[in-house]
């Protein structure tokens, strides 16, 4: 059988790639945020009328071209990619706001839809293809059940973070400790378990992004709400710096996996 590695469209799976991907969620939350409640004033007395709807339209949109551009692409490429997860993440932050506080369905009841949805495309993925490994991301159809996933799990990230944030009453630092052991977990059972890998990615994975929404929270929310009150756009400004730095620094090649490989998630 064919041994032959194929390259993957997107990054190999290392701790840069974690670390990049914790700094972009964490700008999804302060840069969607910049745009709905910083300059459409949503959250204060003064709301442009249907600003989440507004900032889901831009940012949605921005993510559609981006994710046709990377489809189209025939080759991994870093700036590329991240500048797709980050508008993933914005525009997961305005969708989930806008469920949950525009549509009125609540923080865990867009948690519990969102999820579903997560579920239902990785289930499609598999049936479709027999894995979820993101190795194989490398056509069009896959990439479309990728970008697809990563999308639900951006919008779910944010209505899962405010709601261990807020409903469960832990607050935006408590609900970033809350996820970081959980990775953790994930972590020692990556090394210390027989859970399928693929498995285990896909939920360190989902995990990573209302872990970035707790510290986006954190860093700029109100005092007497429990944060920082940093400016949105200072702290987006800054963490772009972070991640286009790291992409610099830290090396950047496409994940591959066997030709032949019979690897199922």
């Amino acid at each position: 059988m064919n041994s032959q590695a194929i390259a993957s469209k997107v990054p190999a799976v290392t701790l840069g790639f974690w670390i990049i991907k914790i700094l972009a969620t964490t700008l999804g939350e302060t840069g969607g945020d910049t745009v709905t409640m910083t300059w459409l004033g949503e959250t204060t007395d003064h709301a442009v009328p249907n600003g989440y709807l507004i900032g889901t339209g831009i940012f949605l949109s921005l993510l559609v071209v981006l994710v046709v551009w990377q489809t189209a692409a025939k080759k991994f490429h870093p700036w590329l990619y991240w500048a797709t997860i980050v508008a993933s993440t914005t525009a997961g932050t305005t969708m989930a706001d806008f469920a949950d506080r525009s549509l009125g369905i609540g923080y865990a009841g867009g948690s519990s839809v969102l999820l579903a949805c997560v579920l239902l495309s990785l289930g499609a993925w598999y049936w479709s293809q027999g894995t979820i490994s993101v190795t194989t991301v490398n056509t069009p159809k896959v990439e479309a059940f990728y970008w697809i996933t990563i999308t639900f799990s951006q919008t779910l990230g944010t209505a899962l973070g405010d709601w261990m944030a807020d409903d469960a009453g832990v607050g935006f630092g408590g609900g970033a400790l809350v996820f970081l052991a959980a990775l953790a977990i994930i972590a020692g059972l990556y090394y210390r378990s027989r859970i399928s890998h693929v498995l285990l990615f896909w939920a360190a994975f989902i995990l990573t992004r209302p872990l970035g929404a707790t510290v986006g929270d954190f860093l700029d929310k109100p005092l007497h709400e429990g944060g920082l009150a940093l400016s949105r756009p200072v702290a987006s400004a800054v963490i772009a710096a972070c991640i286009i730095v790291l992409i610099l620094v830290l090396p950047q090649r496409a994940g591959s996996h066997p030709a032949a490989s019979a690897e199922a998630g």
